[in-house]
């Protein structure tokens, strides 16, 4: 008796440690995969530039219709953020605040671990608490030729 139950904890713990490292996978995979859109989308508009505190993409000023879509498309969060002086501000988003209210115009997280490398030209994947949701995250810097103008985000809540 005490060896079949044994032998099924085993079993359970085998599977626990081998389906863990897919699921983190499979959650990265999605998070890449929503990142590519949302930069392909942006990217179809024309090439990123920062006009004042507005970030374009060619001629077009950036609202909600890309974030919108790629969220529609694969679920998740996703915002564009500008670069205005040291800082990266929520431009487009469909995060909300704990109030529940809108993310536009507020400031991403200085301390927050993306940060540091989106300020370095560098992109960051992994997680992130984002008013106080926790998520499976990636940023990628968005560049102009002169450097980094503002950031993408795509999470999904864990």
């Amino acid at each position: 008796m005490h060896r079949n139950n044994f032998i099924a904890y085993f079993l359970a713990l085998a599977c626990f440690i081998i389906l863990t490292p897919s699921l983190a996978t499979a959650q990265s995979d999605k998070v890449k995969s929503a990142l590519a859109d949302l930069k392909a989308m942006a990217g179809e508009l024309g090439a990123p530039k920062l006009q004042g505190s507005d970030l374009y993409f060619g001629n077009d000023k950036v609202d909600n219709s890309i974030v919108d879509a790629v969220v529609k498309k694969d679920g998740g969060a996703a915002t564009l953020f500008a670069k205005n002086g040291d800082q990266f501000v929520r431009v487009a988003s469909t995060v909300k605040k704990e109030d529940g209210t809108s993310a536009v115009g507020t400031a991403l997280d200085p301390k927050s671990p993306a940060f540091a490398k989106l300020s370095a030209g560098e992109p960051y994947y992994g997680d992130a608490t984002v008013f106080g949701k926790a998520y499976d995250a990636g940023y990628e810097p968005i560049k102009d030729t002169a450097g980094v103008v503002g950031a993408y985000f795509v999470g999904y809540p864990k």
